[in-house]
């Protein structure tokens, strides 16, 4: 039998799931030193295993890692939300910016620091009570290939790598962090006929 096409499986999508950098992001990592840094005492196990830690010259840094997000992305977790779509993002990184940009669309799944997105994706189908084609998984590299080969629809971003793009369903139009993420909104959202409702919907609610 021949397989279903992108729209197809598109029709199906009840859950959209983000990787993060190169994504959401055009892949750039501001890093900063954190205000206050100074020279410290020795540092707690706690503090040594948190991210951003580092040890320099008998210093204690803390870093502020930094992203920028695209508005029209964050537009459409809004309208993924309006057509009843949860969305969420797995990423392997962690970052304060990420959990805060999140957190204020309201993504219904937020997991950071994740090396194995197959594993997490197995957890989210069985809290969310939905199959592997009903969820769509966004990429742009082969950390992502594992949970895009779980999902029903596996979308690669335009500035994805070629092993990537080579099995993906669809690629976006816009790469990472420059609209990709409205960009497979928009496509599942048509796919499914709910494209202009929630439009006109996230337009009445201001």
């Amino acid at each position: 039998m021949p397989k279903p096409s992108a729209t197809a499986r598109a029709r199906k999508i009840k859950l959209i799931l983000f990787d993060v950098d190169g994504v959401l992001t055009d892949g750039t990592i501001w890093i900063f030193p954190a205000p206050g840094t100074s020279q410290a005492a020795q540092p707690s196990a706690l503090e040594r295993s948190a991210p951003g830690f580092s040890r320099q010259e008998g210093h204690t840094i803390s870093m502020i890692e930094a992203k920028g997000f695209h508005a029209h992305d964050g537009t459409a977790i809004s309208l993924a939300r309006q057509a009843g779509i949860k969305t969420g993002i797995i990423t392997k990184r962690v970052s304060e910016t990420v959990a805060l940009r999140a957190h204020a669309l309201k993504m219904d799944h937020i997991h950071q620091g994740v090396q194995d997105k197959a594993g997490v994706l197995a957890e989210i189908f069985k809290k969310d009570g939905i199959t592997a084609a009903e969820a769509a998984f966004v990429g742009d590299d082969v950390i992502d290939l594992p949970a895009m080969r779980m999902c029903g629809l596996a979308i690669a971003v335009k500035n994805a790598r070629a092993e990537v793009k080579a099995e993906a369903r669809w690629i976006t139009p816009h790469g990472g962090g420059d609209g990709a993420a409205r960009d497979a909104v928009e496509y599942i959202l048509k796919a499914q006929g709910k494209w202009k409702q929630a439009v006109e919907d996230y337009i009445a609610k201001g």
